[in-house]
């Protein structure tokens, strides 16, 4: 399929929190947008991975689940009736070309046209850290969890969160109120998320169990779980029965596909200048992609990179229009 006579004046790449922020503040500046997005949704990792975490670093938001965050964020795309962005989800942007009036990017699906590109892709295509235990993978989505669609399913269970990072104590915190016992398994007596967190983590029920790896884990039938653990750099171990263990070691990242567009890359990281505008003109990039000095990867940060890069854009489209000086003045 081809829409080359539709030349759009800016193409989002990446339907993630900061390309959604990015199509709908585009449409603040009254540009024709459209965002490719390769999962089947909008939302990014936050819809595959988060839709239930409280995220608590979005201004204005003292605390949000992440499936309300991309509810919010998808209701703001509408705002704008006449310049609301096309959408493309479950698309894959193969190859980016420059031509005459722009850029030619070629998807898995189609062909489209673009006077200039935001790309939005986070860290790019991602897959949770696997349990380095042997298990039956029969027990993925049944009593062992990387991904949490609800919580309410370990409602009065016996859960066990597998995890040091700002992730498994979210979890293990989100889970205290609503199951029956919850024990969180760092390799390190450190954990590394916020102090904040740690601090609310130390102060609650949940049982703390460090430093110690998980070794075993065995269907126990109707019992649930046997998991086995090991402690750090010690012969010391502990058995644990458990309706549900969730892991969360984090996820291995990839994204390769910025050098397969040919764009400017440092550390596989896109190079970004005060404009967030790649080394290619007319190209920029925001969120997690991108890369500069006290780069911090943060959703707040990303939403803060969007105005820099869709306000300098706008203006190279179209020099005529003044650069706001509020957004109350779009």
């Amino acid at each position: 399929m081809t829409d080359t006579e539709h030349l759009y004046d800016l193409t989002v790449i990446g339907g993630g929190p900061v390309g959604m922020f990015t199509a709908f503040y585009a449409g603040m500046r009254q540009l024709d947008t459209q965002i490719i997005e390769s999962l089947p949704e909008l939302g990014g990792q936050v819809s595959a991975l988060y839709p239930e975490k409280i995220i608590r670093d979005v201004a204005g938001f003292p605390a949000v689940k992440g499936k309300e965050l991309i509810a919010n964020l998808n209701k703001q795309l509408t705002e704008f009736d006449e310049f609301k962005p096309d959408i493309f989800c479950g698309e894959e942007v193969l190859t980016l070309a420059k031509d005459s009036d722009g850029f030619t990017i070629t998807t898995s699906k189609r062909t489209t046209r673009t006077k200039s590109i935001i790309i939005a892709i986070g860290s790019g295509a991602f897959s949770p850290r696997p349990l380095a235990a042997d298990y039956d993978k029969a027990l993925e989505d049944n009593k062992i969890f990387y991904f949490v669609k609800d919580l309410n399913r370990f409602a009065g269970k016996n859960v066990v969160v597998a995890g040091g990072g700002d992730s498994a104590i979210d979890w293990a915190l989100m889970l205290e109120p609503i199951a029956n016992k919850v024990s969180i398994v760092h390799r390190r007596d450190q954990f590394r998320g916020l102090e904040s967190s740690v601090n609310r983590l130390k102060a609650s029920s949940v049982e703390i169990l460090t430093p110690y790896n998980v070794e075993s884990v065995d269907d126990a039938g109707a019992d649930g779980l046997t998991i086995g653990l090991k402690k750090a750099k010690a012969e010391d171990t502990l058995t644990l029965t458990a309706d549900a263990l969730l892991v969360n070691y984090g996820f291995i990242t990839d994204n390769k596909v910025l050098k397969k567009w040919g764009l400017p890359l440092e550390h596989r990281m896109l190079t970004v200048d005060a404009h967030m505008e790649t080394g290619v003109p007319n190209i920029y990039g925001v969120g997690d992609a991108v890369t500069y000095e006290g780069k911090v990867k943060l959703i707040a940060a990303g939403f803060g990179e969007v105005p820099s890069a869709v306000n300098h854009l706008a203006v190279s489209l179209y020099p005529e229009r003044k650069q706001p000086l509020h957004s109350s003045s779009l």
